[in-house]
């Protein structure tokens, strides 16, 4: 009997293990900070291998009190971050999280991001699905230097 319920169990998880499958991100890192830095942010690939288009909505990390979806557009001749509501995954596709475009901002980060370290990133879908991503540290040439921060 106590067979049956553990079997029972896995067999209700397991639309949720294939479900995970679909999504799989690669070459994830997070740009390593200066001592009084209060911002960082991630960049990744997000590959979905499911016949659906997949929405990421949500990115959370003890790393940072603040975390959002951000992309970076030209006005005039000056690029600014903003925040999105959510970032899409095209069905049998990917999107790049890459400096200059769409990627994950880290606000009033908790204490420096250093090289050899990792932080945990939540992504949460718009299908409640939840991923967890161990994220490496990495230093990177400063190239959004130009950027302005621009919240609207």
């Amino acid at each position: 009997m106590k067979l049956n319920k553990t079997l029972l169990s896995l067999l209700a998880l397991a639309p949720l293990s294939f479900a995970n499958a679909a999504i799989d991100v690669n070459d994830a890192y997070a740009r390593a900070t200066a001592p009084n830095a209060t911002t960082s942010a991630v960049f990744a690939t997000i590959e979905n291998t499911s016949d659906h288009a997949r929405t990421l909505v949500k990115a959370n990390s003890q790393a940072a009190a603040v975390v959002e979806l951000h992309d970076v557009v030209m006005d005039g001749e000056v690029m600014q971050m903003r925040q999105v509501e959510s970032i899409e995954i095209p069905a049998n596709g990917h999107i790049m999280l890459k400096p200059g475009s769409l990627h994950i901002m880290l606000l009033d980060i908790n204490e420096p991001l250093i090289e050899t370290q990792t932080i945990d990133v939540e992504l949460t879908f718009a299908n409640g699905e939840v991923q967890v991503v161990t994220v490496p540290v990495k230093k990177v040439m400063a190239g959004m230097s130009k950027m302005k921060h621009a919240h609207h």
